[in-house]
């Protein structure tokens, strides 16, 4: 009898064990699926329309495929997203347009205007322009320096390409002691800077008295450069001597008294001083 005894009590256990065991796995499945239910219940009273929803370089497309419509037409945020999205769409159009039409003028430029290299350092921009006026009409004539040759280049620009085309043919010209080489030009003159001009009859008085002068050995000091214009020129009522550890060689505004020394002054270039030879332009020219 205590053996059955002990069997039943071991069989109600284990029945009291399942019970509590299935009963814990309805409550889990349960709270499963409650939750679910939960999510599904939050994301059904979701607008998928609504704006946080899109990103902001969103633009609405009136096709078959992408139809938005906002939550509310009639708010302010909208229409105020609305205008600002048409402002940049406009402004992003007109620069594409002015870059297009930018690049269209720059490569007709190029293509009226040739390279011209080793030119004599006593050419002056006037006497090239004459020499290419045979060929066309010459709008912009711009000569420019080497410091490291005693020879300059410039750039000449015709009014239309068949005057750059015959400018070609006077490859090998002598001009001053030099036979110059004419090439089709790789770029365009770039227009002057309003701004760096005189703005006023007394500025444009000063620049016609000044010169620029470049390539100026660092040994030479001051005094020695306004003795040396002094000496070939005339009087100099202003001289700034410029310089950096970066160049080698460095530069001058020499100011006389008359105009007529500044135009003696351009002959100076070629000359030594110390021991690199220099050149001046005017300073209109810079």
């Amino acid at each position: 009898m205590a053996a059955v005894a002990d069997k039943s009590s071991d069989a109600v256990a284990a029945a009291a064990n399942n019970n509590s065991n299935l009963v814990v796995e309805t409550a889990k499945s349960e709270s499963k699926e409650f939750n679910v239910q939960k999510l599904v219940d939050m994301f059904t009273k979701l607008n998928p329309l609504a704006k946080e929803f899109f990103p902001s370089s969103y633009q609405t497309r009136n096709n078959n495929n992408f139809h938005q419509v906002p939550v509310n037409k009639q708010s302010v945020g909208n229409e105020n997203y609305s205008n600002r999205e048409r402002r940049n769409n406009y402004s992003q159009g007109r620069r594409r347009l002015n870059g297009r039409a930018f690049r269209a003028q720059r490569d007709d430029s190029i293509r009226r205007t040739v390279y011209v290299s080793d030119i004599d350092h006593t050419i002056t921009e006037e006497r090239l322009a004459g020499l290419f006026s045979s060929c066309g009409q010459v709008v912009d004539c711009r000569v420019c320096g080497d410091p490291h040759s005693v020879l300059r280049f410039a750039f000449v620009e015709f009014a239309d390409e068949e005057g750059a085309r015959a400018a070609l043919s006077l490859g090998g010209t002598m001009l001053g002691f030099y036979p110059v080489r004419v090439l089709p030009s790789k770029t365009a003159i770039l227009p002057v800077n309003s701004t760096f001009l005189p703005r006023s009859e007394d500025e444009r008085e000063t620049c016609t008295r000044t010169v620029y002068c470049t390539n100026i050995d660092k040994k030479v000091s001051q005094a020695e450069v306004k003795n040396f214009f002094e000496s070939a020129c005339g009087e100099v009522t202003r001289l700034r001597l410029l310089g950096d550890h970066v160049h080698s060689t460095r530069i001058a505004f020499v100011e006389f008294a008359i105009a007529e020394s500044a135009i003696i002054a351009l002959n100076c270039s070629g000359m030594v001083l110390g021991t690199q030879p220099i050149r001046c332009v005017p300073e209109l020219l810079l």
